[in-house]
């Protein structure tokens, strides 16, 4: 799991950055940053989840991360000044801390220690990345959605009785852009999953009744 930017910060460095920006709430489907767009803003994550994904030319969607309390998002762009390359939308009703482009330039460079972290952290995007595209190629949909069950059950899981409840409210559609595949081959995925018994899906909800039979299929 990738580490939550906000908690590496010293205090220091946690105060300064708050310094910087101002706290913003934002409804369930509000538009964060708009993919192409021209770098204004990085965002902090203080409550909820928002959902990183780009659109294909013929208007798909393909959502290419989940970032929740912590997370910095489009520090890319604020970075190298070009246009964002992807679009970050809330899952959820949410709270961020907006940082001018040009404060969170500046703060990094009066905090040469958060840039390393920063750097550490974008590392970890691209091998998280690499990883799924080797997984996208070599497994079938119901591999591909096994692996991102598993995922969200041990990032966004929350014990119940009979197993693990996923918290994250992703809809089909996006749990469909997650996977690179379309909204009818997530559902004949979720069916073959819950005929064997290890899901129980619900509106927006899922839960993961036997999560190693879904480990072992994502293989």
């Amino acid at each position: 799991m990738e580490p939550r930017f906000l908690a590496t910060l010293t205090d220091a460095e946690r105060a300064a950055l708050v310094t910087q920006g101002r706290r913003r709430r934002l409804p369930r489907g509000a538009i964060l940053i708009t993919e192409g767009a021209r770098s204004d803003a990085v965002y902090v994550v203080l409550s909820g989840h928002v959902k990183v994904y780009s659109t294909t030319e013929r208007g798909g969607e393909v959502v290419l991360a989940v970032r929740g309390p912590g997370a910095l998002v489009g520090e890319l762009a604020a970075i190298d000044d070009e246009p964002r390359a992807a679009s970050v939308c809330a899952l959820e009703p949410i709270e961020v801390l907006a940082v001018p482009a040009e404060a969170f330039r500046q703060f990094l460079s009066a905090n040469p220690g958060v840039m390393l972290t920063l750097m550490r952290m974008l590392t970890g995007r691209l091998r998280d990345a690499d990883r799924k595209r080797v997984e996208f190629g070599a497994h079938d949909t119901l591999g591909r959605v096994a692996a991102r069950l598993v995922e969200l059950a041990e990032r966004y899981g929350e014990p119940v009785g009979e197993g693990v409840r996923i918290t994250l409210p992703l809809s089909q559609e996006e749990l469909a852009g997650w996977t690179g595949s379309s909204r009818e081959a997530v559902g004949k995925a979720l069916h073959a999953l819950r005929g064997l018994g290890w899901v129980r899906t619900e509106r927006r909800r899922i839960t993961v009744l036997e999560i190693e039979p879904l480990r072992r299929r994502s293989m």
